[in-house]
């Protein structure tokens, strides 16, 4: 029977519609559905919706006030001005993923903040010969803005800047716990100095080359005087916590942190470094793979690029040996440990020092014997484990080491000198010492500046700031004028997002205790070891002294790909050319001037490469929602995305169906002649037909869900809500008159709620005008609405495993699965013919059994022995037995 087609239908909608005078507004504004998506609608839309979400309520419908807590945090940003397009990227995903959770009942906790110290706010402020606070908080304010405008949702009664003194007070508050518990200490070393930015750079900051990571400077080596945090102390906590079940989709990330952390093989001991009999108020740490032969050291080797190798250390040794002039105590013994500078001996990849233990090398006892250094063979009492349990128990007790970690690890080098930083809150006095700044007199502020002159000098060598009174002596004291690395800022952010407001401590331990760990932790990779790895181990630190209750900070990882952008450079000299600078009306573009052929790729965007994309550019011309969708469209989120308009086409075409799918339903809901012309459907026709539409609506809701929640996989979500589309266009036209149409309808715009939250809310508004299903309910804004659940009557997959490996796919109503248990489960899948089959009699002596609910339920079965078995195949799902492409109008 011939019915009205989707295309006919629009097109007569388009002309029978009665046009506003003089101006165009939208459906939420006049009643009136417009038939074009322009971008100015687009733009119209976010502007209306976001002027009235602020009175949308924050609760979800339904909400009986017992909710599960879901922590969505993205790594906040550094206020450099303005959005770029990675931005965008790892915002859209923490708050397309934050609604989500929110829609589905949990009480979500989604704050935003600022990562506000640092060089390049230095740099700027120097250049532009203005304060870095004032340049800092006037890009906080307009980058808020840009993010407001991109829809994302956050919790902005939590946000925060490091560089404000509320925060950094209880930066300098965890220090003071780091240093007293022996875990922040000075030294003289050997550092990295970056000769442009004129201060110290971590290991970890410079490239391969030995580039800065930010300036690309040649660096520098200088021996300078450092602050440390012993991260070392911590190794083998940090490495084992890889291994914790509660860590999820880390994948690389884990490899890359054991790669950093390395194996922990061996132990460090503390030996105070002396000269003369006088100590040098400094300590060698020694890593030895066996300390249970500690009393059997002899001498230490080191390396002509380490510290101690310098002018005032050379000592007399005999040809050919150079021996320093001081000596490292054994711990025990107190006996002095002669130190030999020398590339010569067989230092582990990555070792600093060379333990030279005679009675265990023979090599190392004819260079005791040849340099006369007295060493004693060392025999052990009981197994080797029990005298290294010994020494190990003994060396920390004495605060003189026994940590456990690698060879390769340094401790984590925090010590900047620069004037844009938390300072570091300690004085030096000539009588005391080196001193803390008592708790009581935080925060330590950084002195009040209407500019900045120079790089290399810092405003913090000021008399009147240096110059101090000591807290222990009351005498005259300087106080410390390096500032804290940023990385110590963000190692503890997290934390403080949950207290904000607290005044008394830097968070309450019972709410960090019931809100941690954060739940989705979504990020960029290049941040997989040094921020993760920093912020591990403060947690690490604080649960080892008893502040919080979890060791691991972040359960899950979204670590988003980068956004690339397409590049031109000349074939010949590889120069990078700019846009005006090519000729694009020949097919493939070439130079303009010369007509020299291009190498065209997709590279990280840069203003070098001269391939970087305004975000602020693309707003206006498509709107924030669009720029979401476009975002987070057709690549997953953990893949790098090439930005380029000719992906755009389908996606924006999907956009377009929607919105003509509203009107023409409006339009077939108000206007009693719509359908007057087409022919009735048989009863069973129309059956079918609902039938299709409750299997599609169950189908997408099952699939979206999971890509939501399980896998993270926004691009395939968005895939399967087009399908849903086509599901909704394939139908004859009188459907959409029964609650069948329309219950699928509000699927659709519920589960496209959190990419498109301005979007979908005027779909919304269109849908409620005319909507009358009970099933939808009309006085509650979309953004609060329920997630929309599959139905109990809906089959789903119940999967049998025997060994690991599927053997048989059961379909179940969701209503039969929400009820079965471990136990229950077991029953049923033991009774199944085609299990009992492959079991043949064998013994089942363990099951485990998991459920996602309304996706699959899941039960493994254990054996005595494996055994090669045939699955059965899965059922295929009604009305999904074949994929193609369904033409839609």
């Amino acid at each position: 029977m011939k019915n009205v087609k989707w295309s006919s239908y629009l097109l007569s909608c388009a002309y029978q519609r009665v046009r506003l005078p003089h101006f165009r507004s939208i459906f939420s504004k006049t009643g009136i559905w417009d038939e074009e998506l322009t971008s100015s609608v687009k733009k119209e839309i976010e502007f209306h919706w976001r002027e009235n979400f602020s009175k949308v309520s924050g609760s979800v419908a339904g909400d009986d006030g017992r909710k599960e807590k879901k922590y969505v945090l993205a790594m906040f940003p550094y206020p450099s001005g303005k959005l770029h397009m990675g931005h965008v990227r790892v915002y859209t995903i923490s708050d397309a993923m934050a609604r989500f959770y929110h829609m589905k009942g949990f009480k979500v906790i989604h704050p935003m903040g600022w990562d506000a110290f640092g060089l390049p706010a230095e740099n700027a402020a120097i250049e532009r010969g203005e304060a870095p606070d004032k340049w800092t908080h006037d890009n906080i304010a307009y980058m808020r803005k840009q993010l407001q405008d991109l829809g994302c949702k956050f919790d902005w009664e939590r946000e925060f800047a490091t560089c404000d003194p509320e925060y950094y007070h209880w930066t300098q508050f965890l220090f003071l716990k780091l240093y007293n518990a022996g875990y922040a200490y000075q030294q003289e070393a050997t550092v990295n100095w970056d000769p442009v930015d004129q201060t110290v750079l971590a290991d970890e900051q410079v490239d391969d080359m030995g580039n800065s990571w930010r300036s690309g400077a040649k660096v520098e080596k200088r021996l300078l005087k450092q602050w440390f945090i012993k991260t070392t102390n911590l190794s083998k906590s940090l490495f084992d916590g890889l291994s914790d079940p509660l860590l999820q989709d880390w994948r690389d990330i884990t490899k890359l942190q054991e790669h950093w952390i390395g194996d922990c093989t061996g132990y460090i001991i503390e030996m105070e470094l002396y000269k003369n009999d006088v100590s040098l108020g400094d300590k060698l740490s020694v890593w030895m793979a066996e300390p249970e032969f500690l009393d059997g050291l002899s001498f230490i080797g080191v390396r002509t690029s380490h510290r101690l190798n310098k002018e005032d250390f050379k000592g007399v040794g005999r040809e050919g040996v150079d021996l320093l002039n001081i000596s490292a105590v054994h711990p025990f013994s107190k006996h002095c440990i002669p130190i030999v500078v020398s590339d010569s001996f067989e230092y582990l990849e990555d070792a600093e020092l060379y333990t030279g233990v005679p009675c265990q090398k023979e090599q190392d006892k004819s260079f005791a014997m040849d340099n006369s250094f007295a060493y004693v063979d060392v025999e052990l009492v009981g197994s080797k484990e029990e005298a290294r349990t010994k020494v190990v128990k003994r060396l920390r007790e004495m605060n003189a080491g026994g940590q456990q970690t690698s060879v390769k690890l340094r401790d984590w080098l925090i010590s900047r000198q620069r004037y844009w930083g938390t300072p570091i809150p300690v004085v030096h006095c000539s009588s005391c010492g080196t001193v803390p700044v008592p708790e009581n007199e935080l925060p330590i502020t950084l002195p009040k500046i209407s500019k900045l002159l120079m790089k290399g000098t810092s405003p913090l060598q000021a008399p009147e700031w240096k110059h101090c009174i000591c807290p222990g002596c009351g005498g005259p004291a300087e106080r410390e004028t390096d500032t804290m690395d940023t990385f110590v800022d963000s190692s503890w952010y997290f934390l403080r997002f949950l207290d904000r407001k607290n005044k008394a401590m830097p968070f309450d331990s019972k709410i960090v205790d019931e809100l941690m760990p954060v739940d989705l932790y979504v990020g960029g990779k290049e941040h997989a070891v040094l921020h993760l790895y920093y912020a591990r181990f403060i947690q690490h630190f604080l649960a080892s002294q008893g502040y919080v209750k979890h060791k691991e900070p972040f359960k899950r990882l979204l670590v988003q790909g980068m956004v690339m952008g397409q590049s031109y450079k000349t074939s010949e000299d590889g120069r990078y050319l700019t846009h005006e600078q090519i000729d694009f009306s020949v097919n493939p573009p070439v130079e303009k001037d010369t007509g020299a052929s291009l190498i065209i790729t997709f590279e990280k965007m840069s203003k070098s490469k001269h391939n970087g994309i305004d975000p602020q550019m693309v707003f206006d011309e498509y709107g924030s929602d669009t720029t979401r969708l476009l975002m987070l469209a057709d690549v997953a989120p953990t893949s790098h995305r090439n930005w380029s308009t000719e992906t755009f086409p389908g996606i924006l075409n999907w956009q377009k169906r929607l919105w003509m799918t509203l009107q023409a339903f409006i339009r077939c809901r108000t206007d009693t002649n719509a359908l007057s012309k087409q022919s009735h459907l048989p009863p069973e026709t129309v059956k079918k037909h609902e039938d299709y539409l409750f299997d599609s609506r169950n189908y997408y809701i099952k699939g979206v869900t999971h890509n939501f929640q399980v896998t993270h996989q926004l691009s395939v979500a968005i895939s399967k809500m087009q399908g849903l589309t086509n599901s909704l266009r394939k139908v004859p036209l009188c459907l959409v008159l029964g609650e069948e149409y329309e219950r699928t309808l509000a699927t659709q715009i519920m589960m496209l709620a959190p990419i498109m939250p301005h979007f979908a809310t005027e779909l919304w508004a269109g849908l409620c005008s005319v909507a009358t299903s009970p099933h939808i309910n009309k006085d509650v804004e979309l953004l609060s609405q329920k997630w929309p659940e599959v139905e109990p009557s809906y089959h789903l997959d119940f999967v049998c495993k025997i060994n690991g490996r599927e053997a048989h796919t059961e379909k179940l109503e969701r209503y039969n699965i929400d009820a079965l248990n471990s136990s229950t489960a077991t029953e049923l899948a033991l009774d199944l013919p085609s299990v009992k089959k492959i079991l043949d009699g064998r013994t089942v002596i363990g099951s485990t059994y998991d459920y996602i609910p309304g996706y699959e339920a899941s039960l493994n079965l254990s054996t005595e022995s494996s055994f090669a078995f045939e699955a059965t195949p899965r059922k295929k799902v009604k009305g999904k037995k074949k994929k193609k492409k369904v033409k839609t109008h």
